[in-house]
This record gives C-alpha cells, structure tokens and sequence, in this order.
C-alpha cells in the first residue's frame, strides 16, 4: 500500500554538498517516524537522522553540523541536505517511514530502494 522513493543521489567531491529526497505514496492514512539510514559495502546500516511529526529530530552525534533535515508532511517528503561531504559518507541511503494505512490498524515499517552517494575526488 506504500511505497518510498529516494532520489538525489550522485558522485561529488570532497567538501561538496547534496540534497536527497524521500516522497512517500499510497494509501497513507498518518506518517509518524521518517528517518534517514545509510549502509555502506561490508556494514551494518546506521541511523542518520530520525524525525517526527512533532519536529523531534535525532541525528548521529558525527553528523551534526553537516546534515540537516527538513520535512514536509503534505508532501508526504523528507529531505535530507547533505554539506561538507567525506569520503566516509560514501553510502547507500535509505529513506524509512513508519505509517498507518487505517484508522485502527497498525503502523508499519516501510523502507524505500535507497540512492548511492559517493564521495569522492
């Protein structure tokens, strides 16, 4: 019934800046947690930023300061600006959202295809 896409990936260099986007479609009754994740090759993915819908965000203690999110909720968007890049951050990006499809039913957990950043010279 949902489904999450993320774009906005690419190559950039060192120091530069990206912008990625998470729209989320279907049948949506309410949007509660959307976060950002990422998983690099060989690990385990990692929480970037989480958020509600009362502007409660948590962020990774090595991304503060770079990352920043914003969140539209009658867009059904979250969006995540990406600044001062590493080559670290070079990872594959998951938007992740937990909804509720009717009104007494239960939230799920529902993840998008993910889009590559890579950080590089």
């Amino acid at each position: 019934q949902v489904q999450l896409v993320e774009s906005g990936g690419g190559l950039v260099q060192p120091g530069g800046s990206l912008r990625l986007s998470c729209v989320a479609s279907g049948s949506i009754l309410a949007v509660n947690v959307m976060a950002w994740y990422r998983q690099a090759p060989g690990k385990e993915r990692e929480l970037v930023v989480q958020t509600t819908t009362g502007n409660s965000t948590m962020y990774a203690d090595s991304l503060k300061g770079r990352f920043a999110v914003s969140r539209d909720d009658a867009r059904r968007a979250l969006y995540l600006q990406m600044n001062s890049l590493k080559p670290e951050d070079t990872a594959v990006y998951f938007c992740q959202a937990t909804v509720r499809t009717s009104r007494f039913g239960m939230s799920r957990v529902y993840w998008g295809q993910g889009t590559q950043v890579t950080v590089s010279s």
